[in-house]
């Protein structure tokens, strides 16, 4: 009779610790010195263990980012956003909730963001994650934009094409960065701005 696999609790627990300790270290590291110039050596001795550990535990420099990264791409908001779009029959609130959600979304990871994302298009890896993050946000802002043309609220020189573009360019990640990170604004007063914008520039019904 053969044996079957033995898996200690204990082990298990202590591996996933030290795999949590390895990716808190790194992240702290790439945010205070920049991606970079960070090496693994460093991220060892931040975690207290050895640079192979890391290695085995959460891959190179490129994995590790990656790893960080995710949590940020697949932020529950976005689901929670598109329920409530869903079940709104107010164009003004469908463009207000995609405002609060993209902005809850990135402030939640604000100062990963901040810091890695530049980094991000020079690591194939990581870049990667952000293409397929990016991707999935056009889709969660064309299901918004399919909604207000449901309810048959864009001005009349908005094309429907058009219409997740325009929500791109005013609740994007360009957008929050350009507001948030270049010029300072705060997460209130952008995401007020951005929403009345957009509400302009797509729907019938003048104001805000």
């Amino acid at each position: 009779m053969a044996k079957g696999r033995y898996h200690s609790p204990r082990r298990l627990s202590a591996a996933a610790a030290t795999r949590a300790a390895i990716l808190d270290s790194a992240r702290d590291l790439y945010i205070e010195h920049g991606y970079v110039n960070v090496t693994v050596a460093q991220i060892a001795a931040a975690a207290g263990v050895a640079p192979q550990t890391v290695y085995s535990s959460a891959g190179g420099k490129a994995e590790i980012l990656r790893e960080l990264l995710v949590p940020a791409i697949h932020d529950p908001n976005a689901g929670q956003t598109l329920l409530a779009v869903a079940r709104s029959d107010n164009p003004r609130e469908v463009v207000d909730l995609a405002a609060r959600g993209t902005r809850l979304a990135h402030e939640a990871h604000w100062e990963m963001l901040e810091a890695l994302v530049p980094e991000c298009r020079t690591e194939p890896i990581a870049a990667a994650v952000l293409e397929a993050g990016n991707a999935q946000y056009s889709t969660a802002l064309a299901v918004i934009a399919t909604r207000l043309i449901e309810l048959n609220a864009l001005r009349p020189e908005v094309a429907e094409h058009t219409a997740a573009d325009v929500l791109w360019f005013y609740v994007g990640q360009d957008a929050w960065f350009s507001l948030v990170s270049h010029r300072k604004w705060s997460f209130d007063d952008a995401e007020h701005w951005l929403a009345a914008e957009a509400k302009r520039a797509l729907l019938a019904s003048p104001g805000t």
